[in-house]
C-alpha cells in the first residue's frame, strides 16, 4: 500500500498538467458543461422554458404558473442537485424552432384573461419578474445598447411586461410582453452544411393584435401577417392586461450567422467589463498582506530571534527568575482551553470546509465548474463537503487526543452532526417560508431526503473513519511542559481586552476580500454569472495569508503581555471576520437591493447568517492553525528547565 500511494499522487500530478496544458494550448479558460451539437438545415431546435426570476422578491415561480401558452404535453428536464436548489424548473415549449427557417409571426395560442390570472400577472409584472428560456443550453439574452459606452450589454430573459400610462392619463395599467422576436445566432462549419448555436437573443413587444371576424385559430392577424411581411417592430399599441381581456401570443425566429465559434460562446455572457475594480480589489488585498508580512517579518526574525537568544544565553538563577514576556507563561501556554471539545468540534468542522474550498477552487479556475455545467457549482460543493468528512474527523479527533481526552466517538459525533445540524435547521426554516410563498425555489421532499442521505450516508461515516485514524495515532507532544497549577493572568491594558483585540483581528481579513465579496453578492442575488474564479482564487489566497498574519501578530502581543489563554482566542479573531462580512451584507440589502416582502428579506437575512457562519468557521480555523504552529515554534526554539 505505501509503494502504491506515490505512483497514485504522480498519476494525479499528470493529469493536472495535463489538464492545464489543454486549458492554456486551447486558450479557453473553461470547459464547456456539454459536448457541441452540430444541426442541419431545417433540424429542430428544442427551445426550453426556466424559473421565472426577481431580483425584488428573490422567489422563483415556474414558468406555467401564468397563463402563457403550453405545449401538448409538458415534460420535466432531468436536473441535477444544485439545479433544483437554485429553483430552477427546466420544461419543454410550446416554441417551434427549425435551424436557419427563419419564421415570421408564428400564433402560439390565444388566452382570454379573468380576474384570478389578470391579477395574477399583474403582481409579476409589478414585481419585475422576468422569463428564462434555454436553446442549446444556452440562455435567452435581452440585449441593450449602452450610448455612453459604446457597448452592449446583456441582460437575462425578458421581463413578463411593464407598466405605463397612455398619453393624457394619469391611471398606470399593466402591459404583457406577448410578442417575442428570437435571433439565434449560428456558427456554420466550412466544409459541411452543419452549424451550432452560439447565441440566444430576445426582443420583447407588447401589442395588441387585431384579427378580422370570430377567433377560429386559423385567422391571419392585421398586425402582424407573414404573407403581407408585416412583422412587430415597437409596442405603439400595446397588449393591456385587465379581466376580460383577450391575449394572442406571437413570435418571429431570425437566424444570424456568427464568426464566434462554439468553445467561445459562452465569452459574452461572461465578459467583464470591470476588470480594472478586480485588479484594484487584489492590490488592496496584496497590500494589507504586505503590511502584515513586513509586521510579522519584523516579529519573527529582529524581536523573536532577540528574545531566543536572550533566553539561552541566561547564564544564572537569578537571571532566570527575572525573565519576562512570552517566556514566563511557558509552563500555561499548553494547557487545554474551557470547552476545549467544542474547540476540537470547530477546528475539525474547519477543516472541513477549507478542504471544500480549495478543491471547488481549483475545479472552478480549471474550469470543469463553468455556468454552462448549470447547478455543477453547487452540486460539487455539497459533494466535496461530505467527502471531506474524512479530514473533519481526523482534525477533531487529533486536536481532541492532544488535549487528553478519551471519548472520541462523543467528540466525532457533535463534529458530523453540529455545523450542519445548525445550517440544516436553518435551511429547513428558510424553505418552509418559500413553499409557503408557492415557490418553485422550495426544495422537493426527494432532494431533501438525498441531502439527509448525503450528510447521515456518507458524510457522518467518513468523519467516524477519519476520527478513527486520527485517534489511533500517537498524541501530539507540547514542546515544553504544562504546570500543574495555572498562574494568574496579570490585568490588561485596554488595548490587550479579549473582546478589543478579537474584533480588530476581524478587519484586516474581511477588509482583504470585501471588493470581491461585492460581485459575489451581485451575481447571487442580482442574478449575473459569476465567473471570475481566477480573481476568487487570488483573493482567497490572500485570505488565508492574512488570517494567519493578524492571529499570529495579535497572539505574539498577548503572550507578551502574560496572557497564555490564546487557543480561543486565535479562532476568534480571524474568525470575527465574519462579523463584518454579515454587517456588510446588511449594508449590501439596504443600498443596492430593492427588497421590499417581509418574506424575501428574511430569505436574504437567512441565507446570508448561514454563509457567514460557515465564514466564521473557516476563517477561525485558518487563524487557529497558524497560532498554533506559531507558538510550537517559538517554545520549542527556547531552552526551559
Amino acid at each position: 500500500m505505501e509503494v502504491a500511494r506515490p505512483q497514485l499522487i504522480h498519476r494525479w500530478i499528470s493529469v493536472v498538467v495535463l489538464l492545464c496544458m489543454f486549458t492554456f494550448e486551447a486558450q479557453c479558460f473553461y470547459l464547456p458543461g456539454v459536448a457541441p451539437q452540430d444541426f442541419l438545415k431545417g433540424d429542430p431546435l428544442m427551445v426550453k422554458v426556466n424559473k421565472l426570476t426577481s431580483t425584488k422578491t428573490q422567489l422563483p415561480y415556474s414558468y406555467y404558473s401564468l397563463p402563457y401558452c403550453t405545449p401538448k404535453k409538458i415534460v420535466d428536464s432531468a436536473e441535477n442537485l444544485g439545479e433544483v436548489l437554485r429553483g430552477d424548473r427546466i420544461e419543454n415549449s410550446p416554441f417551434e424552432f427549425h435551424m436557419r427557417e427563419p419564421q415570421m409571426c408564428n400564433v402560439v395560442c390565444r388566452i382570454v384573461l379573468n380576474a384570478k390570472t389578470a391579477k395574477e400577472l399583474k403582481e409579476k409584472i409589478e414585481d419585475e419578474y422576468r422569463v428564462n428560456m434555454i436553446l442549446d443550453n444556452l440562455p435567452l439574452v435581452m440585449p441593450i445598447k449602452r450610448p455612453d459606452l459604446d457597448t452592449t450589454v446583456y441582460q437575462h430573459g425578458f421581463h413578463v411586461g411593464l407598466k405605463g400610462q397612455y398619453a393624457g392619463s394619469k391611471d398606470e395599467k399593466y402591459f404583457i410582453h406577448n410578442h417575442l422576436t428570437f435571433t439565434v445566432k449560428f456558427h456554420k462549419d466550412p466544409q459541411t452544411d452543419a452549424a451550432r448555436v452560439v447565441g440566444f437573443e430576445v426582443r420583447p413587444f407588447s401589442v395588441k393584435h387585431e384579427y378580422d371576424g370570430e377567433w377560429t385559430g386559423k385567422n391571419r392577424l392585421t398586425t402582424c401577417d407573414p404573407h403581407a411581411k408585416r412583422t412587430v417592430t415597437s409596442s405603439d399599441s400595446p397588449q393591456e392586461v385587465e379581466d376580460k381581456k383577450e391575449i394572442i401570443f406571437t413570435y418571429d425566429v431570425e437566424f444570424e450567422e456568427s464568426d464566434i465559434k462554439w468553445a467561445s460562446r459562452w465569452d459574452t455572457y461572461l465578459l467583464m467589463a470591470d476588470d480594472q475594480i478586480h485588479w484594484f480589489s487584489i492590490v488592496n488585498s496584496l497590500m494589507i498582506v504586505l503590511f502584515l508580512s513586513g509586521m510579522v517579518a519584523m516579529i519573527m526574525l529582529r524581536t523573536l530571534y532577540r528574545d531566543i537568544s536572550k533566553y539561552n544565553q541566561l547564564e544564572t538563577q537569578e537571571e532566570a527568575q527575572e525573565e519576562t514576556g512570552w517566556k514566563l507563561v511557558h509552563g500555561d501556554v499548553f494547557r487545554p482551553p474551557i470547552n476545549s471539545d467544542l474547540l476540537c468540534v470547530y477546528v475539525g468542522t474547519g477543516v472541513q470546509f477549507f478542504g471544500m474550498t480549495v478543491v471547488t477552487m481549483t475545479f472552478a479556475v480549471l474550469g470543469f465548474l463553468s455556468p454552462s455545467n448549470r447547478g455543477g457549482l453547487m452540486t460539487a460543493m455539497l459533494l466535496l463537503w461530505a467527502f471531506m468528512g474524512v479530514f473533519a474527523g481526523y482534525a477533531s479527533a487529533r486536536l481532541y487526543k492532544m488535549f487528553k481526552g478519551s471519548e472520541w466517538k462523543k467528540i466525532t459525533l457533535k463534529t458530523a452532526l453540529m455545523f450542519p445540524g445548525v445550517v440544516f435547521s436553518l435551511f429547513f426554516v428558510l424553505n418552509a417560508l418559500i413553499w409557503g410563498e408557492k415557490s418553485s425555489g422550495a426544495v422537493p421532499f426527494g432532494t431533501m431526503f438525498a441531502l439527509v442521505f448525503l450528510w447521515f450516508g456518507i458524510a457522518v461515516p467518513l468523519v467516524f473513519v477519519g476520527s478513527y485514524v486520527g485517534f489511533k495515532k500517537p498524541a501530539i507532544e507540547d514542546p515544553v511542559k504544562t504546570n500543574k497549577i495555572p498562574r494568574q493572568v496579570p490585568e490588561q491594558a485596554w488595548y490587550m481586552n479579549p473582546v478589543f483585540s478579537i474584533l480588530i483581528g476581524g478587519i484586516l481579513p474581511f477588509g482583504a476580500v470585501f471588493i470581491e465579496l461585492f460581485f459575489i453578492l451581485t451575481s447571487i442575488w442580482l442574478q449575473q454569472f459569476y465567473y471570475i474564479f481566477g480573481f476568487l482564487f487570488i483573493v482567497f489566497i490572500i485570505l488565508i495569508v492574512t488570517c494567519a498574519e493578524i492571529t499570529i501578530v495579535l497572539c505574539y502581543f498577548q503572550l507578551c503581555s502574560e496572557d497564555y489563554l490564546w487557543w480561543w482566542r486565535s479562532y476568534l479573531t480571524s474568525g470575527s471576520s465574519a462579523l463584518y462580512l454579515f454587517l456588510y451584507a446588511a449594508f449590501y440589502f439596504f443600498t443596492k437591493l430593492e427588497i421590499t416582502k417581509p418574506v424575501s428579506g428574511m430569505l436574504y437575512f437567512g441565507y446570508m447568517l448561514i454563509a457567514s457562519y460557515a465564514f466564521f468557521v473557516l476563517t477561525g480555523t485558518i487563524g487557529f492553525y497558524a497560532c498554533f504552529w506559531f507558538t510550537r515554534l517559538i517554545y520549542s526554539s527556547v531552552k526551559i528547565d
